[in-house]
């Protein structure tokens, strides 16, 4: 178990419209509960997890419905228009040497063997942090601009999966997302923001059933690893 103080930061502001839902995506129910409840409870039942941070769209109206938003040990901020926004919002409630682990509202199939290797990177002097990813398995084609038709395909060798949690340095991690706030560099996840500032990052091999819901077709696998995981609790 990690002894220095690690917070949760979830980004739950964006509006999920590839689900083609009536609601954002992280409200879509999973086992009883929505997707977002089963992620925050997941993060805050860690031993090593202090509190969890969730950033939240403005005029969000399901989220103030769930009695989850009461509890005591969750912290709710104002989401912004990006993820990296959102993001922001969240660790800038955190003090500089607390460490930020920053997971995708979508994903609540998280294993806590799989935070405990992550965590494992605390301990580590020649990386600023890490993230969980897995490593490309399938064959990747790269397409010609603004077509499907396959313009080449690329070698798998050393590709990785981004996954989250993604663990950083509150301090470390705010200032490189507000020096990219410029939108010259590409941000996608944490690690992108960290790694234009020049940080080393360690990639953590993780469980490929922490799937980010992102498609209808996601909800019936997601169910599936949900319940195998709680299984194994």
């Amino acid at each position: 178990m990690s002894e220095q103080s690690v917070v949760a930061v979830v980004p739950a502001a964006g509006i999920g419209s590839r689900m083609q839902a009536d609601k954002p995506k992280q409200y879509l129910t999973l086992a009883g509960k929505t997707i977002l409840e089963h992620t925050l409870h997941t993060l805050y039942s860690h031993p090593a997890v202090d509190k969890v941070v969730v950033s939240i769209n403005p005029d969000d109206p399901y989220f103030v419905t769930l009695d989850i938003a009461k509890a005591h040990w969750l912290t709710v901020v104002n989401g912004g228009e990006t993820r990296a926004d959102s993001v922001l919002a969240g660790i800038t409630t955190l003090q500089d040497d607390t460490w930020a682990m920053v997971h995708d509202a979508a994903r609540p199939c998280v294993s806590h063997s799989d935070i405990d290797k992550l965590l494992c990177v605390q301990n580590r002097a020649d990386v600023a942090g890490g993230i969980l990813a897995t490593p490309v398995r399938d064959t990747m084609k790269r397409a010609l601009d603004g077509t499907t038709e396959v313009s080449h395909t690329e070698s798998r060798d050393n590709l990785w999966h981004a996954l989250t949690p993604q663990l950083f340095k509150a301090g470390a991690l705010k200032a490189a997302l507000m020096r990219c706030a410029d939108g010259e560099v590409a941000i996608t996840d944490e690690a992108s923001a960290m790694e234009a500032a020049g940080y080393r990052v360690a990639l953590i091999d993780s469980n490929p059933a922490n799937i980010k819901i992102t498609h209808p077709a996601d909800m019936p696998l997601a169910a599936f690893y949900f319940q195998q995981l709680t299984k194994q609790r």
